[in-house]
Order: C-alpha cells, then structure tokens, then sequence
C-alpha cells in the first residue's frame, strides 16, 4: 500500500503534469464507494479547471477551480496512469479525461480503490501537521494501553502512516512496537515525533532521487527494515540515541541489547517478545526476529 512519502511524491507530479487541465470526461468503471451517482460526478466536475493536486492522509485529493474536491484512496494495489487519447489499462476504477485528450486512470485489481467526491474533513491529524505534535501525541499515548505500532496504524489517530513506515519510524525512535503506549517515557515520545518527521520526509527524498517522475507503486530499496535485500541488523540514524536513555538503561541491560535480549529495567520488560509475534513480523517483511529484542520494550511489570 503507498503511504505518506509515496503520495506525497506522486502529488506534486500529478499537480506539475495536470494542474490547469480542464476536464472533458469522467468514467467510472467500478466504484461501490463512490458517494454520488456517475452521472452526478460527470455533471459537478464537468468543464471544471484543476487547481491543484495534494496528499491528504493516505489520500490523493484533486481540487478543481469551482472549489469541488475529488479524493483518490488507492487503498492496497490502486494505481495511477497518465494516458492519451484511450486508456488501456487494465482493472480500471476512475478514468478522468481533460479537453486536451490527455487522462489519468486509477486502477485496481481488486476493485476497492475509491474515489469520493468532496471528502468530508477528518478530526485526526496529518502525520506531518503541526497538529500532531508533542503536546497532542503525549495526550493521545498517555490513554491508550494497546501498543504503540497499533496507535501509529490507526489512522483516527494520526494520518498517513502504514505498516512500513510505522516500523521504519520505531526503529529509528528505539522503541519497540510492542511496547505499551501510555508506559512509553516522555524523552521518548520526544524522539518519536523526530523520527516521524525524519524518517518520513527523508524517505519522500530518496523516492525522489530514485525515480523523479513516480505516480504510481512502491520503491523500498532505501528502507532499514522492510527491505528484502538487508539480512543484518541496521543502524539506527541517530547514533546517540542511546545515550539519550540514561536513566531507563543501565549498562547490564545495553550489553544484553547487544546480544539481542530484551533489557531488564524498571521501564522496560524483562521479557522477551513473544515469539510468535516476532516470527509473524519477521515473515511479513524478511528480516530476523532478533532485530526488534534489541530495541527497549516499555509495559507494565
């Protein structure tokens, strides 16, 4: 599924080669989820001049110069298509036609891609935003006893990051998913919105310098831990990070860090992570099972 970074990149290449087209044609082949009739899309969007494309969330939003918003979700294997004259591809979902008979089609072979036509607002905040700052993120994890990969997953939460990323992010913030959200340290809720930030916006980055052009699929090559080719422990981006944990790491439980055991502390499990749910991590993305026993898991003793 794209996340965060991969829409970001694909709307600010949609907007430089759409913006300013004005459309001719909609054509919906399959869309459940669409809240308005075919017939009105095609009347509201009709002759309209686009404005611009953005990311919002995990969503695609294509804002036209009536002030109407069409939201593209591409949910698992949506895909998007630039195409002249006829689309061709197969699977097709949307297909927006524009007077200069130049196009865009979403497709999936699933058939769950949904576009909206002028998606209501959304009370989470974007991963990016302000809004999702210190202040908001402690409120939030302070109440919550379920683990923090599942509160980073939920996108009434925070919107825009996925399974990948959420693992990218907590690797970099040394903090295990299996931590419990309201037990982790306010330092490290600090380091938690540093590392959404960085890992996110530098992940936008390499997208970019690996295929400048991309609207549509996935580049991992760049990823710490969901990357098929790695098969040794990464390093984390911040080195001294480590150090930052003082106080709720002696130098006994570092030393079992390093040998990939879970630390004994007053804040940190001295149990290891199940094995089951290591082995189900490390099936979904190919990594061993030691990597996540070396990150601090914080829970109730």
């Amino acid at each position: 599924m794209p996340e965060l970074p991969d829409l970001q990149v694909f709307s600010h290449n949609l907007d430089k080669k759409l913006k300013g087209k004005t459309v001719k044609e909609i054509t919906i082949h399959k869309a459940p989820k669409l809240n308005v009739t075919h017939k009105e899309l095609q009347n509201i969007l009709h002759g309209q001049k686009l404005s611009s494309v953005y990311r919002d969330g995990k969503e695609l939003f294509f804002k036209f110069s009536k002030g109407d918003v069409l939201g593209l979700h591409l949910m698992l294997h949506g895909k998007l298509f630039l195409f002249e004259g006829k689309s061709n591809n197969k699977y097709p979902i949307i297909e927006l036609l524009f007077t200069d008979d130049t196009g865009l089609a979403l497709t999936d072979f699933q058939g769950i891609a949904a576009p909206t036509l002028n998606p209501e607002a959304k009370d989470a905040p974007d991963a990016l935003s302000d809004d999702a700052g210190l202040d908001y993120l402690k409120g939030i994890l302070g109440k919550k006893k379920t683990n923090i990969k599942a509160v980073l997953l939920d996108q009434k939460i925070i919107r825009g990051i996925g399974n990948a990323y959420a693992d990218e992010i907590l690797w970099d913030a040394r903090i295990s998913p299996f931590s419990v959200s309201n037990k982790i340290p306010a330092d490290k809720v600090k380091d938690l919105i540093k590392s959404i930030h960085e890992v996110l916006k530098n992940a936008e980055k390499e997208i970019i310098k690996a295929n400048p052009d991309i609207i549509a699929g996935e580049i991992r090559d760049f990823m710490l831990i969901h990357n098929a080719k790695k098969n040794t422990a990464p390093k984390a981006r911040r080195s001294s990070s480590m150090k930052n944990q003082g106080r709720h790491i002696t130098q006994r439980s570092r030393g079992c860090m390093s040998r990939g055991r879970t630390p004994p502390s007053s804040k940190v499990s001295q149990k290891t992570t199940s094995l089951r749910s290591v082995a189900t991590w490390q099936s979904s993305i190919g990594m061993p099972p030691t990597f996540y026993r070396r990150l601090p898991r914080y829970r109730s003793q």
